[in-house]
């Protein structure tokens, strides 16, 4: 059973677990199987860099779930998502070296929105090889 945060024990600044995802080629074939986005560039290094891209690149929407699992794991609860969005500012480059990509989260309560509601609003930092792949990542979550 996983321990829910309460909303009285949150204060602004605290600091949610940071954590760091590894992205492969085969991750990638998966995600597309489940999500249905074939699109070339997250798979054909060639046609990648056919369209101006340094290599093949995760899908954005992805990495955008990845990011929003250091939220999710941080409540407890995934359903306490009640809002979330991100803008793409960078794609996730995953080379074919064996070793892939990592995206690196980190989070942040910024503001107590409402205290009837319980609800805060957490922004996080989204980087892979020390640049920011999303800008203004933030999710607001009812605790208990």
């Amino acid at each position: 059973m996983t321990t829910r945060i309460a909303y009285a024990d949150v204060e602004v600044g605290t600091e949610l677990p940071a954590q760091s995802f590894p992205v492969a080629r085969d991750t990638l074939v998966r995600y597309a199987g489940a999500s249905g986005d074939f699109n070339p560039i997250h798979w054909n290094e060639r046609f990648a860099r056919e369209v101006g891209l340094p290599d093949v690149i995760a899908h954005g929407m992805f990495t955008m779930a990845e990011a929003a699992r250091v939220v999710t794991d941080w409540t407890g609860d995934p359903g306490a998502l009640v809002e979330y969005g991100v803008r793409f500012t960078r794609p996730v480059v995953v080379p074919d070296d064996g070793l892939g990509a990592v995206i690196e989260v980190s989070g942040k309560v910024a503001a107590k929105l409402d205290d009837e509601a319980r609800t805060v609003r957490v922004d996080l930092t989204v980087t892979s090889d020390g640049r920011k792949v999303l800008g203004m990542s933030r999710a607001v979550v009812r605790l208990a």
